[in-house]
């Protein structure tokens, strides 16, 4: 089958365009990208496609650079197609140089889809691309997720048609039409990684193990995309019933993640970093394994940091939280006027104090369990009363409770997690705890039948 119309398959298989949409092609100059757009306007017609070409100048490689984007406009021109052209001082860009020059082009490529001139860009990574980038996930201990490869097609929608055929199909197709392009004298360099699989590695495997290596790693792509596809629609169940949103953070039940089979629980912990890091970045195996043996600890405590991530246990909780969530907490205290409702700094509730004159007796029961609301009997309290956190070393003797405890041991016998309790709020009479959240008033002033007037304490969630 001719080349274009394998191209042509590959669009049809993956549903990359809709008809008549504006597609965006980032030719770079190099033989891929020129084989991919000339073979795009070929096929324009079949679905009413407008292309456009896109080309990001790196400025990594000087005049080579600029005589690359002259080359583009030119052919842009010559084919009589709109031409946008972009530079990024990448080599200024912080980290590794390849990744910046991945986000300079993503970034690109995202901002002419967002001003509408692309609805889809289309870019020119081959079947030999995914090869390399399969067998460099490999090495670098990527699982089924990183084995998947180079995706067909994006969510952000960035498309490869070219996704399924060789680079070597590529320059014998342009050589047979006679098409110009340009070499990337950049991809030679041994100080990339991929070239040194591209130039080295790869023919060596080729030669000494499987002449056919190439092929089997693109197929290795293609079987774990498909198993990719299964699981993310399984792991949105799971993380639908088991993940919590919890501020920037999420919270998963060590229970119900231990009793999973291990590649659920893999994969469910693998979504929610992703969902409060909102990439995967330097995770890899060891980090999943060492929340999953968190969740199985007996201990029931305790805490694993892993790149951009703080995971910490407590009784029954996992909380996987940025790495930023980690600074200090401020403590607060704030004077109390009643009748008024005080915020509680970082937790979404706030604490409401109302005056009533006098507690019915049917009330006082309420008053007393009810972990949202406590009754204080009013002349009791001498003032000032103010709001504030729970600091290390409070006592005092819930109403409920046949002795004084401190709060601290309160506690764990609710089995309130850590990182709930650093705002945890209390309110004082002067020096003594007259009521702190979920233990309620202490017993010396709790409200009791008849008393009146009464201070009525309740927890409100607020937006």
């Amino acid at each position: 089958m001719p080349l274009v119309q394998r191209i042509a398959r590959t669009i049809e298989r993956y549903r990359m365009f809709e008809p008549g949409q504006k597609v965006g092609v980032a030719v770079s100059g190099g033989a891929d990208s020129v084989c991919l757009l000339h073979a795009l306007c070929e096929l324009a017609p079949r679905w009413g496609l407008q292309p456009g070409v896109l080309h990001l100048d790196h400025q990594l490689r000087g005049e080579e650079s600029r005589q690359d984007a002259e080359f583009v406009r030119d052919l842009a021109a010559s084919l009589g197609l709109p031409f946008l052209l972009r530079e990024a001082d990448v080599a200024a860009a912080p980290g590794n140089l390849e990744q910046a020059a991945r986000r300079a082009r993503l970034a690109f490529f995202r901002e002419a889809i967002a001003s509408g001139a692309a609805a889809r860009v289309a870019v020119g990574h081959t079947r030999s691309d995914q090869a390399e980038t399969v067998l460099y996930r490999f090495l670098r201990g990527s699982g089924t997720a990183g084995l998947a490869g180079i995706r067909p097609v994006t969510s952000d929608g960035i498309v490869r048609p070219l996704i399924e055929i060789d680079r070597g199909e590529v320059t014998q197709f342009l050589r047979s039409r006679g098409i110009a392009w340009r070499e990337d004298s950049s991809n030679a360099d041994p100080a990339f990684a991929r070239n040194r699989i591209r130039h080295q590695l790869l023919p060596k495997l080729a030669s000494e193990w499987n002449p056919a290596i190439a092929e089997t790693l693109a197929d290795t792509a293609d079987w774990a995309l498909a198993e990719e596809a299964y699981w993310n629609q399984v792991i949105d169940q799971l993380a639908a019933q088991h993940i919590t949103p919890s501020g920037e953070a999420v919270l998963l039940r060590a229970d119900a993640l231990t009793s999973l089979p291990a590649a659920a629980g893999r994969r469910l912990v693998r979504r929610a970093m992703e969902l409060v890091k909102r990439d995967l970045l330097g995770i890899d195996f060891r980090h999943v394994s060492g929340v999953l043996d968190l969740a199985g600890l007996p201990a029931r405590s305790g805490r694993v940091q892993v790149p951009g991530l703080d995971i910490r246990r407590s009784f029954e909780w996992l909380r996987i939280a940025p790495r930023a969530a980690l600074a200090p907490v401020s403590g607060y205290r704030r004077a109390v006027t009643v009748p008024g409702t005080l915020a509680v700094p970082g937790s979404g509730i706030a604490i409401s104090l109302e005056l009533i004159e006098k507690a019915e007796t049917s009330e006082v029961p309420d008053c007393v369990y009810n972990g949202e609301m406590g009754c204080l009997d009013w002349p009791r309290l001498s003032g000032p009363l103010e709001l504030r956190n729970w600091q290390p070393g409070d006592r005092y003797q819930p109403s409920c409770s046949t002795g004084e405890a401190k709060i601290k041991t309160l506690f764990q016998q609710a089995r309130i997690p850590v990182w709930e309790r650093a705002h945890w709020p209390v309110l004082t009479d002067g020096d003594s705890i007259v009521w702190a959240r979920h233990f309620g008033p202490a017993a010396e002033y709790v409200a009791g039948p008849g008393s009146g007037p009464v201070l009525q304490i309740r927890e409100v969630t607020v937006a």
